[in-house]
């Protein structure tokens, strides 16, 4: 059974066409005469005079006040006999700020009973409710049996359904690969899913696999990959010949044990999500091909599973890198930035206008943000202005941290150029990315996201589980340069 398949995923709207697959046109307003209305207010929007009497009467009556996830389902209005008509509709709440919780309508998609639905709403943008429903129709049932009934939402005039199905596409396959445990999901099967991901849109793959690495000079990903029982291996995917340069770097770690360094078994907990970086990249570049967008792309994951064996690399060795600069092994738990180190150097070999590298990298990054605002880091000033931007617009949390200088001496090693580990567990995320740095050609147009990958916690639009981060934002940077 593979990871994930474009052509499986069904749309959470109404088309009456069956599942969706990326790809697939379908008309913007295919209308069901039943669609039941869900009205989705605000306090203030509940006691206006401008909503039906009926509906604030049942309301009142019902205790509903519209706080900010409340829902309650309305009876049709009773006809000339006195006797109701059946389910009307539904009231949401959406409290007294709801732009504070843009993407509350996912709520609706399990909260709903099946059907056919319509949202109506002064407070919040429609495609904005849209994807919120989307999001939250979501569900990760490849070990249980899938639902047979759902509720599908109608869109309204003017609403991009393109744009909408792409979005939740991409978001589903970043949510799909994560989900997937990594005894489906090893090194092997992520290529699997790496390649059909490249075949569906007729782009071009290749791979460097095993012993080839050291022959082709990707010393480090070689090195933490090699004690696993799937070969490490560098995937490649080109796609587009616009004059516009993209170039994606994922980091593919399968699984974490943490290596001769191994975690404690609470830390291995979650390191299935490990290739959450790999995993955003292919669903930044689902949404990329998906709207034919002008530019030439292109795509790199370094794929390892961090094991230990006897040929594991060690505490204390040092390695070449593709770059040149020697790395002293000072933690081997601190491996992906090894493999985006290679990586992040083959990618500056050619020339490229936006450099993005997407990595689950440091647990100092979650101390700092937590899990939901990921932070980036650049030093182009236009591309961080630009990113910001697209964040807020997207509602699609960010926040820059800075490339701080007087942290530089701190990656530097005894007997090597770098560590790869920094002793004093201070300012982890940033040391990081100034590790990353030295492996980049050119920083203008380079931005690493260090990104969590996973939601801890139930929100309206998402389920515990994989998450996608950053990627609606990247999208909008990329798609408003052209």
């Amino acid at each position: 059974m593979p990871p994930f398949s474009l052509d499986q995923r069904p749309s959470p709207f109404t088309s009456g066409e069956g599942a969706v697959a990326p790809g697939t046109s379908l008309p913007v307003n295919a209308r069901p005469v039943n669609a039941l209305p869900v009205y989705a207010l605000t306090p203030e929007a509940l006691a206006s005079e401008a909503l039906d009497p009926f509906l604030r009467s049942w309301a009142r009556q019902a205790g509903f006040n519209a706080e900010s996830g409340a829902l309650l389902l309305v009876p049709g209005k009773p006809n000339g006999a006195g006797d109701a008509g059946g389910l009307g509709g539904a009231l949401f709440g959406l409290g007294s700020a709801p732009l504070d919780a843009p993407f509350a309508t996912g709520r609706l998609a399990r909260a709903l009973p099946p059907g056919h639905w319509r949202i109506v709403s002064d407070s919040l943008p429609a495609d904005q409710a849209a994807l919120g429903f989307a999001l939250g129709a979501y569900s990760f049932d490849r070990y249980k049996p899938k639902k047979a009934e759902r509720p599908l939402l109608e869109l309204p005039d003017g609403v991009d359904r393109p744009a909408l199905e792409r979005t939740f596409a991409g978001i589903a396959l970043v949510r799909d690969l994560i989900n997937t445990p990594t005894n489906d999901l090893g090194p092997d099967a992520l290529e699997e899913a790496f390649q059909a991901l490249g075949r569906h849109y007729g782009a071009t793959v290749t791979t460097i696999l095993g012993e080839d690495l050291l022959a082709q000079n990707f010393p480090l990903i070689h090195a933490v990959g090699r004690a696993a029982e799937q070969a490490p291996r560098l995937l490649d995917m080109r796609w587009g010949t616009g004059a516009k340069k993209i170039t994606l770097v994922g980091k593919g770690v399968c699984f974490d044990t943490g290596g001769l360094d191994i975690k404690p078994a609470a830390s291995m907990l979650l390191m299935k999500k490990d290739m959450g970086g790999a995993a955003n990249v292919m669903g930044l570049a689902l949404m990329i091909m998906e709207a034919g967008l002008d530019v030439s792309l292109r795509v790199l994951v370094p794929v390892v599973e961090n094991a230990i064996a006897g040929n594991a690399f060690r505490p204390s060795d040092v390695y070449r890198s593709r770059k040149g600069l020697t790395v002293q092994i000072d933690n081997t738990d601190a491996e992906g930035r090894l493999i985006l180190a290679d990586a992040l150097a083959y990618a500056g070999e050619s020339e490229t206008d936006l450099l993005v590298d997407m990595a689950t990298l440091t647990g100092a990054a979650r101390v700092a943000l937590g899990p939901d605002l990921p932070p980036f880091f650049t030093d182009d000033e236009a591309l961080a202005a630009d990113l910001s931007q697209a964040s807020l617009a997207t509602h699609d949390p960010l926040w820059r941290l800075p490339l701080f200088k007087g942290y530089e001496k701190d990656v530097t090693a005894r007997i090597a150029d770098l560590t790869n580990a920094p002793s004093g567990g201070m300012a982890g995320a940033i040391t990081a990315a100034l590790f990353l740095k030295r492996f980049v050609a050119d920083t203008r147009g380079w931005v690493h996201l260090d990104v969590y990958g996973w939601n801890p916690s139930e929100r309206p639009h998402a389920l515990i589980g994989g998450e996608a981060q950053g990627i609606r934002a990247l999208y909008e940077v990329i798609a408003r340069g052209l």
